[in-house]
């Protein structure tokens, strides 16, 4: 009798532990939640909320694309491990290649995964694996990939994901492609914060505008002559702002030509605040796009047995396009660094705590 009742107890007991009512719905690709896409889920989701609406995705690979539509603000999105709980698409918005084309003069096979190509299975599909429209997204515990820039490993533009809203939240999240990434919005008045997630790129793969704050993060390079941010803000208070971040790279990073950014447009802003590079960094650190930054510095950057970099020959002089030029400091002073903090980037008049969310 004891060896039936054991097994019973058990079986109730990881029904009562799975049944969790903080959770609005979950996602299981097995069948054994309420919904097997992630996109699905959201599309049951009410409009218009005020507060969370909680899914909880299970461990699995969810081979699709998901949109936050405008209307459905405080979707969260909780993933079970972000090692194994995978939204990934094949897809990139690269155009028919030709011989004057930029990407893939030789490479008509990639025309099959553009989303541009009638007779792609991605034809028609959204520019990025995740894109949301929608304010007080959350999310944690996911990896976002888009399998084209990681198979592929080159471009043109494959992103994983992107923004196009106010107060975005990430926790242990994980990022993958080549070019272009993640693209953090179009609205310099938009605030994002991410905590201790892993982003990975090549080209330009954190870009866009905003308020961004990036605490202890990794950004992980996969080419030599990476380049991490492509930032555009122009009214932007603060704009990219990477505090106790990593800088990193696979056996091809590890040549010292990788470069932290350059200027899209506008007068974009970067700054770099106790940063380790765990690879060596072109001394210039900065490239030269589109327009003059505002302001690309650092403040106290470590190599990777935590002695400060000497950054007398980081990039002081920009020319842009069109015959602009001009100039931006390498860094920041002390004061300056104590002020560019979650307290002062995030809250806002509105008092945003995404920091809460976190557990």
């Amino acid at each position: 009798m004891r060896n039936r009742i054991i097994p019973l107890v058990i079986t109730l007991c990881y029904i009562s532990c799975n049944n969790n009512s903080e959770y609005s719905a979950i996602v299981d690709t097995s069948g054994n939640g309420d919904y097997i896409s992630v996109q699905a889920a959201v599309d049951a989701a009410p409009e218009n909320r005020t507060s969370p609406w909680s899914i909880f995705i299970k461990n699995g690979s969810y081979k699709e694309t998901v949109h936050i539509p405008h209307n459905k603000p405080f979707i969260h999105l909780i993933g079970q491990d972000k090692e194994k709980t995978i939204i990934h698409e094949k897809l990139h918005v690269g155009t028919l290649p030709s011989p004057d084309s930029r990407w893939f003069k030789n490479d008509s096979a990639a025309w099959h995964f553009s989303v541009h190509n009638p007779q792609s299975p991605v034809y028609g599909m959204q520019e990025s694996v995740v894109r949301v429209d929608a304010t007080d997204f959350y999310a944690e515990n996911i990896s976002f990939v888009n399998d084209f820039g990681v198979d592929a490993q080159t471009g043109p533009q494959a992103l994983a994901i992107r923004l196009n809203n106010d107060r975005a939240a990430f926790y242990n999240c994980m990022f993958r492609s080549f070019q272009d990434t993640w693209m953090t919005s179009t609205n310099d008045a938009d605030r994002l914060y991410a905590k201790n997630c892993f982003i990975e790129g090549a080209v330009d793969y954190f870009y866009g505008v905003g308020d961004a704050l990036l605490d202890e993060c990794t950004f992980y390079n996969v080419r030599s002559n990476s380049v991490i941010v492509a930032p555009k803000q122009s009214t932007a208070k603060y704009g990219y702002v990477f505090r106790n971040c990593i800088v990193d790279g696979n056996s091809a990073a590890a040549d010292g030509k990788q470069k932290l950014g350059r200027p899209w447009h506008n007068a974009p802003k970067a700054i770099f605040i106790n940063t380790t590079m765990r690879i060596p960094i072109d001394p210039e650190g900065w490239d030269d796009m589109g327009s003059v930054p505002a302001l690309f510095a650092e403040y106290e950057s470590r190599d990777i047995n935590g002695n400060l970099l000497d950054l007398v020959n980081r990039k002081t002089f920009y020319e842009g396009r069109d015959g602009v030029s001009g100039t931006s400091r390498t860094t920041i002073t002390k004061e300056e660094a104590d002020q560019m903090v979650y307290e002062n980037i995030i809250a806002g008049a509105d008092g945003w705590d995404p920091l809460r969310l976190i557990k």
